[in-house]
């Protein structure tokens, strides 16, 4: 009992003024209030000992934490320098698809200005002959003025084609000159259908530079109605280039297992719409599985083998004709027959 409480319950005790019932009434009070102070402090030392339980755990906790929170800061270090490094190698294969795409373009046009420097060769060789027959005709003591004229005719011809071919030649680089001198986001009026044809004999040439047994038909339809229409032609040549080198490795790839009379066959069309121009081109090639059909788009995808492709031409030349454009790519395929890419550019221009 507490010492105070026992001090009142002793004076009640010998307090003879005060009858037995009251002081066992009074007794009985004090022993209760003594019961309930020892119950108080109970509690109060309980409550104590929790007390410090909890600021222990809390401790704890904030220890915990503090170290949970070191180890997210380098986790978020670490995130962050692989988010660098991603973004590095994507720049890089972006880097090495352009320069692929490059590098193919320059093999088409070197064979583009090759034929045309050949037929130079072959014409000047043969009008340094012409030239030597006409000098030693015009030595001769009974000179034959009719075959003169007949040489001289020749003579003639031949240097007209000699400046056709060369015309041609330089038409070819002037072209290309053009197009390293527009920027790739500089929009202008283009005739879609030549810069069309041009990039289809560029991609199949390149082709052919690399393999001469390479042996496929091309088939084009250009909307005769189709005017200029505003576009970055770098950038919407990348698109036809890629796409024209992704339809000949895909009859190529067919043509090893097809049989004998397989023709591999590459079709583009052009056709004018009421807002819109449509580009189409489609090859009796492969085809695209119905299970990986929808991933074609993403960036790094890829159906060719290890080393032959980045997977981003298709995602680049989606991106450009999506976003850099406002036009829309899809593609139709289905699988062992054919694959078609079809593109729609909108005629007027995109607002600034």
């Amino acid at each position: 009992m507490n010492p105070s409480l026992q001090t009142l319950l002793n004076l009640i005790q010998q307090n003879s003024a005060l009858s037995k019932a009251d002081q066992e009434a009074m007794n009985k009070v004090v022993k209760e209030v003594s019961k309930s102070l020892s119950i108080a402090e109970f509690k109060l030392s309980r409550t104590e000992k929790e007390k410090r339980t909890v600021s222990v755990l809390l401790e704890e906790t904030i220890d915990e934490l503090q170290r949970k929170s070191l180890v997210l800061e380098q986790a978020n270090i670490n995130l962050i320098q692989a988010i660098n490094t991603v973004k590095a190698t994507q720049e890089q294969l972006i880097h090495k698809e352009k320069l692929a795409s490059l590098g193919e373009l320059m093999a088409g046009i070197a064979h583009e200005i090759q034929n045309p420097l050949n037929f130079v060769n072959n014409f000047s060789e043969v009008s340094a002959e012409l030239v030597t027959e006409i000098e030693e005709e015009l030595q001769k003591p009974d000179r034959d003025v009719e075959l003169e004229t007949e040489l001289l005719t020749d003579l003639r011809k031949n240097l007209y084609k000699i400046n056709h071919h060369g015309g041609r030649a330089s038409a070819i680089v002037r072209g290309m000159l053009d197009h390293s001198r527009t920027s790739t986001s500089e929009r202008r009026l283009i005739n879609l259908n030549a810069l069309t044809d041009e990039y289809l004999r560029l991609a199949y040439h390149g082709l052919r530079a690399k393999d001469k047994n390479v042996n496929c038909e091309l088939v084009t339809s250009f909307d005769t109605h189709l005017g200029e229409i505003e576009l970055m032609p770098q950038e919407i040549g990348r698109v036809l280039l890629n796409l024209f080198n992704n339809a000949f490795y895909a009859v190529q790839e067919k043509q090893k297992t097809a049989p004998v009379d397989y023709q591999p066959t590459v079709t583009v069309s052009t056709q004018l719409l009421s807002q819109a121009v449509e580009i189409r081109v489609k090859d009796n090639g492969m085809g695209i599985p119905a299970t990986i059909k929808d991933k074609i788009f993403q960036p790094f995808f890829t159906t060719k083998p290890t080393g032959e492709g980045t997977g981003l031409g298709l995602s680049l030349s989606y991106d450009i004709i999506t976003k850099g454009h406002g036009g829309t790519m899809e593609v139709r395929t289905e699988s062992g027959l054919f694959t078609e890419f079809i593109i729609t550019l909108p005629t007027s221009p995109l607002p600034a």
